[in-house]
């Protein structure tokens, strides 16, 4: 099986669902990392081609961690838009891997790269589907033969962008794992260094570690990452990651 997580910027898989594709990755299943922008706005003691650059490299290094591909689509932080270009741009990296999971943003995370990376992700696994949906690629990949399972990943601190608390469908197990997934946050060190400077802190493994141990907790686990499965029109409706992966309903150990 393969899986395909689009997110908005480099770093948010290693914070939301990095765990879990790890875990996948132990299963046999072949994982990848898709950002939609490129984190030119990443810094602000660098011009925004330099710290692209950087940010790229830090991105491989993390997916190289646990044998995961990366790729980017390209586009500046901030400038993402929902028109035919760019969903073709989208659909086009979507039809190239051919996942048969993929994992997105939560569509009403906190800000618009987020909510725009979510909005693409899902319009692409129907619209890769579309034989009709032409995409202008010299070598256009070939039609997906189905719809991709789609799960949605949980916003920033488990809220939306309405600061409503929002609870996953399901709870992954990733207390094995948290170990390498800080290591993967580790090798984002320009992120760390602008969060510092522009937020005056210093603790973004220990934020994630908190945010991972809070997920966790909703099913009785140290540590956990939690999913929402879209389940709209002609999608699937088997929970084929909950069953294959150590997980929980939200709420489990309170309902014993």
């Amino acid at each position: 099986m393969k899986i395909l997580a689009i997110t908005a910027h480099p770093d948010d898989a290693e914070f939301q669902c990095a765990g879990t594709l790890m875990l996948l990755k132990k299963l046999g299943h072949q994982i990848a990392i898709m950002t939609v922008n490129n984190g030119s706005c990443g810094a602000v003691d660098k011009k925004p081609r330099e710290i692209m650059a950087i940010r790229a490299g830090e991105a491989r290094r993390a997916a190289r961690l646990i044998g995961a591909e990366y790729f980017c689509a390209g586009i500046n932080d901030l400038e993402s838009v929902f028109d035919n270009p760019t969903r073709r741009k989208i659909c086009e990296l979507v039809r190239t891997y051919a996942p048969n999971v993929m994992l997105a943003p939560y569509p009403g995370d906190y800000m618009t790269d987020h909510e725009m990376a979510s909005r693409l992700a899902r319009d692409a696994t129907f619209t890769a589907t579309l034989p009709n949906y032409p995409t202008g690629a010299k070598r256009p990949a070939p039609i997906l033969k189905g719809i991709p399972h789609l799960y949605y990943l949980l916003p920033t601190e488990g809220r939306d962008h309405a600061g409503k608390e929002v609870t996953p469908d399901f709870v992954v197990n990733i207390s094995a794992m948290i170990a390498r997934k800080a290591d993967m946050l580790a090798c984002h060190a320009s992120q760390r260094e602008w969060l510092r400077a522009e937020h005056g802190m210093d603790e973004y493994v220990e934020f994630m570690r908190r945010d991972a141990a809070r997920v966790g907790a909703m099913a009785g686990f140290k540590f956990g990452e939690g999913f929402i499965q879209h389940l709209g029109h002609a999608y699937p409706r088997d929970n084929i990651l909950a069953g294959i992966l150590p997980s929980k309903p939200a709420g489990a150990r309170r309902k014993k």
